[in-house]
């Protein structure tokens, strides 16, 4: 079976005792439940009418005999990559070209992933338009194993093996096929500020700061002392990004196995929203929702000490605090692993020339060009043989103290025991879990009457 690699114990336990990108995060600012499920309804409905004008377009473009066939004018066999966001291709793509005489590539990306997905429900509803590889964030992995059959398969000997178990797993069809090969992965690690630690007499190295996040109850513990010390600065950076990296810890969070909803009756989701919506009256979270301008301004004003930190979130940071000391990275993670973000190629089977476009996509996510991509835009390689590269290893962070951040998210990429079950409906769950959340940290409701709110939109939702 494909995905032979390193293999670690799967955890069904509650880590109380997971577009990997910003624009594709639920925890939206919406005011009021109803924007829930209108948002919903609204998008369903836009992508519909999307899909049929797509679909219109494509049989009249056929009829006319307008299709290229994926040809050049000189012949060449004429593969599309399409991205979103950063994956580091520009450059391979390049290579990748120079080194073909009947092939040639051109990168199509996105200015975001929403951007992006909205392309590709649409063009797979339409049945025609997609690029012969489709990048895939995995958040929506789980709503697209429906349609498997869209996909091409494949599994193949050459790259048994080649990913961590859990990245290919989630890839793996129940019958056995491959339809993705993994890219990235965001390992997930805490930063802290050091400078903020010492102030409130916490110890500053990062193997003794690894203690204080051992698992959420001590990290919340330690937060509370932290705030008595060290007044108007918070813990944690929102309650949504705390909400959410749990959540990513847990298997089946909105919906079980089968896709059937299980929100409003899981014991672990009550437990995540307890456990934040709790430390609001503790001033542990800034109050702010990720991703906001006041959120972003923060950073600069002292405005938290510690925030989970998956791989990407190194650049945010970074950018949003240039200029202040004090940043560092631990190598821990508050009840075990946790993985937020990363992406799959696909090569969809609506495609002129699949088994170009598979080896292609087997070609840039091999390991050697991942640590390129690696090194050109810091996406985080779920190969196997590319978390032992001294590329990656030997890397470190001079804005984070000098931290050997290819050593710590490496040693973080193999403490992940599986990757959050996300359904179709999880988006839509997720932001109305989120908002409720928002709503406590805003004062509009207290935690009892803000989880009655989410149920209810839990059950507007269906």
């Amino acid at each position: 079976m494909v995905g032979r690699g390193r293999k670690w114990k799967r955890s069904h336990t509650s880590h109380l005792s997971s577009t990997s990108r910003p624009d594709n995060q639920s925890g939206a600012s919406q005011d009021g439940r109803s924007a829930v499920v209108q948002t919903f309804r609204t998008r369903r409905a836009r992508l519909a009418t999307s899909a049929l004008l797509a679909l219109t377009l494509a049989t009249t473009v056929a009829a006319c005999g307008g299709d290229d066939g994926g040809t050049t004018a000189d012949g060449k066999i004429k593969l599309t990559v399409a991205t979103f966001n950063e994956f580091g291709y520009e450059e391979l793509i390049e290579e990748y070209n120079a080194m073909q005489d009947e092939v040639v590539v051109e990168q199509k990306k996105a200015g975001t992933a929403n951007e992006h997905q909205d392309n590709l429900y649409t063009k797979l509803a339409a049945g025609s338009g997609l690029s012969d590889i489709e990048a895939i964030e995995v958040d929506w992995w789980s709503a697209l194993m429906e349609q498997s059959d869209a996909f091409v398969d494949l599994s193949d000997p050459d790259v048994e093996g080649r990913w961590l178990d859990w990245k290919s797993e989630a890839a793996t069809t129940p019958e056995g096929q491959l339809i993705g090969y993994g890219t990235d992965i965001g390992p997930e690690g805490m930063c802290y500020r050091s400078d903020l630690f010492e102030k409130a007499g916490l110890p500053t190295d990062r193997e003794e700061v690894a203690s204080l996040f051992a698992d959420w109850d001590t990290y919340f513990e330690t937060g509370r002392e932290f705030v008595d010390k060290v007044p108007g600065t918070a813990w944690y950076d929102s309650s949504g990004g705390t909400a959410q990296a749990m959540i990513n810890q847990t298997e089946y969070s909105f919906e079980d196995e089968d896709n059937t909803v299980i929100a409003a009756d899981n014991a672990e989701v009550k437990a995540v929203f307890d456990a934040v919506t709790g430390n609001v009256a503790d001033g542990l979270t800034t109050g702010l929702t990720q991703w906001s301008e006041d959120w972003t301004a923060s950073f600069q004003n002292d405005g938290f000490a510690t925030m989970a930190c998956p791989g990407w979130m190194l650049g945010v940071i970074e950018g949003n605090a240039d200029g202040v000391e004090g940043w560092d990275i631990a190598n821990v993670f508050p009840g075990g692993g946790g993985n937020w973000g990363g992406s799959y190629l696909t090569v969809p089977a609506q495609g002129d020339h699949p088994e170009e476009a598979k080896a292609l996509a087997a070609w840039l996510t091999a390991p050697e060009q991942q640590i390129k991509a690696f090194e050109a835009k810091g996406t985080f390689p779920s190969q196997v043989d590319a978390l032992d590269d001294p590329a990656l290893t030997g890397s470190t962070n001079a804005f984070f103290n000098d931290a050997p951040t290819g050593e710590i998210l490496a040693e973080r990429a193999e403490a992940v025991p599986f990757i959050a079950h996300k359904g179709p409906k999880f988006a839509d769950i997720n932001t109305a879990f989120q908002q409720a959340i928002q709503r406590v940290d805003e004062g509009k409701e207290t935690p009892d009457e803000a989880w009655e709110s989410f149920l209810a939109d839990v059950e507007r939702l269906g």
